[in-house]
């Protein structure tokens, strides 16, 4: 991902726990029915073997983004089916395992795997890769479930919450026959384990353990970068955890990975799962420590970190919700760095936010953002309508976006999920002007033709600063 898209990074958040034990099945797994896996390396050979529970003409998988420059699939380039009869294809928002003659699929199928590097839209990369060989596989993306027919699966959504699936998450069985693979801070022979969230490492990087993180860093990573976020990672969650309180677990694991020097690039990607945050750099533009470099780099730190609060504490319902999180947590980060470091330009950052929600929502839904390939609207206007509320929160005596989001999380750290009706609901109760919601609801489902107009009588009922230049808001 470039610097420029660098917004636009997953995340699906730092204080998650580190060091989990071995995952072994419990009792209940072990004679659970579903679909069981077994990845294996040996030597330079990768492997999915799958047994599936039922006869079924097709298998969908769970997790099928796109890769982000080509919006292609990334399985029908990395992995290759062998057993004969099954055609590994897309087929609308899903790939799939189908039977080439209509009939089922065989119980059995083994395919071939080539890992490599491949941002994703909106879903975890499916490997990272290091520079001494090692390779971390992305748990879930191995998970299926079955379909009558290709016109089910064409008819399928991008998000799968809410719709009724036919099976589970799959059992799966991590192997090298190499040496151990790294599980959640432990090293064995064989994991197995269903819904594991996580990166599984094959290889000989070291997990390097503080008291305050554990780090799995590609050898030939800029020494500087591993030692700031040693530093900074740890400073940036003290601010989170003293104005929100607890995070998602407790000591994380960061795992980084080094595509390369690549001329004429610099990259950062990066996602969060339970206790564990994984980035990737890449080019020749982060080798060295600059103050450029190091403040994007802070500010990707920052970001990745607050979703141990706003997206693992407590996450969106529905994808098309993922402004909450996204742009929430790109406001945390600004206002973090800010705490931290007094020459920070914040207004510069908040002038992106503002600039890019115009530009990507003119004419258009927000809410639809995922299906065009504009992940970024839901950051940018995200963070925008955060900083509307923020500015309510000032007219009330408040300080800052952290006391509009500590109640909204404490409140629903139960169920764990901040709905967009909680959300704007805060937002009604908070500013005592309801008009606010409906110029969001607007943007999110209709569109606007002018967004700019819009977001500056969001501004102008919520205090905050700006003046006009020509058409455009420019933050004070």
């Amino acid at each position: 991902m470039t610097t420029a898209a660098l917004a636009a990074c997953l995340a699906l958040a730092i204080a998650p726990a580190v060091c989990a034990a071995p995952v072994a099945p419990t009792p209940a797994r072990q004679v659970q029915e579903g679909v069981a896996v077994a990845v294996t390396r040996d030597g330079a050979r990768w492997t999915a073997d799958y047994v599936f529970d039922r006869d079924a003409p097709i298998w969908a998988f769970e997790r099928s983004a796109l890769l982000r420059e080509t919006r292609q699939p990334w399985r029908l380039q990395q992995w290759s089916v062998e057993t004969p009869g099954v055609v590994l294809e897309r087929q609308g928002t899903r790939d799939l395992l189908r039977a080439a003659d209509g009939g089922p699929v065989p119980r059995r199928v083994r395919i071939a795997m080539r890992p490599a590097d491949g941002d994703l839209e909106a879903d975890y990369d499916p490997a990272l890769i290091f520079s001494d060989g090692s390779v971390a596989l992305f748990s879930d993306q191995f998970d299926v479930f079955s379909l009558p027919n290709a016109a089910a699966a064409r008819a399928l959504p991008i998000d799968l919450n809410g719709i009724d699936r036919d099976g589970g998450p799959a059992t799966v069985t991590w192997h090298d026959t190499s040496g151990p693979v790294l599980f959640k801070g432990e090293r064995g022979d064989t994991f197995t384990a269903t819904e594991a969230e996580t990166y599984v490492l094959f290889g000989d990087a070291k997990l390097v353990e503080t008291e305050r993180l554990a780090t799995v860093v590609d050898p030939a990573l800029p020494v500087w970068i591993g030692a700031e976020i040693g530093d900074f990672a740890p400073r940036v969650a003290d601010v989170y955890a003293s104005r929100l309180g607890a995070g998602a677990g407790g000591r994380p694991t960061v795992m980084i990975s080094w595509t390369g020097p690549t001329p004429g690039r610099r990259s950062m990607g990066g996602s969060v799962l339970p206790g564990l945050i994984v980035m990737t750099f890449e080019g020749i533009g982060v080798v060295e420590r600059t103050p450029e470099v190091l403040a994007v780099s802070r500010w990707f730190i920052g970001h990745e970190s607050a979703h141990f609060w706003l997206g693992q504490a407590v996450r969106y319902e529905f994808s098309r919700d993922m402004w909450i999180t996204e742009g929430g947590a790109d406001l945390m980060a600004i206002r973090a760095l800010s705490t931290i470091d007094p020459t920070y330009d914040a207004r510069g950052e908040l002038q992106k936010e503002v600039d890019d929600c115009i530009d990507l929502s003119r004419g258009q839904p927000v809410a639809t953002a995922e299906a065009r390939g504009e992940h970024r609207a839901y950051y940018a206007c995200g963070a925008v309508w955060a900083m509307a509320a923020e500015g309510a929160v000032r007219q009330r005596g408040g300080t800052d976006w952290f006391d509009f989001l500590k109640p909204l999380i404490d409140a629903n750290r139960a169920d764990e999920v901040i709905t967009r009706e909680e959300w704007l609901s805060a937002l009604t109760s908070v500013s005592r002007d309801p008009s606010l919601r409906l110029d969001i609801q607007r943007m999110l489902d209709d569109g606007v033709r002018d967004p700019g107009a819009v977001i500056g009588r969001l501004f102008d009922r919520t205090g905050v600063g700006y003046r006009l230049d020509g058409d455009r808001i420019v933050l004070d």
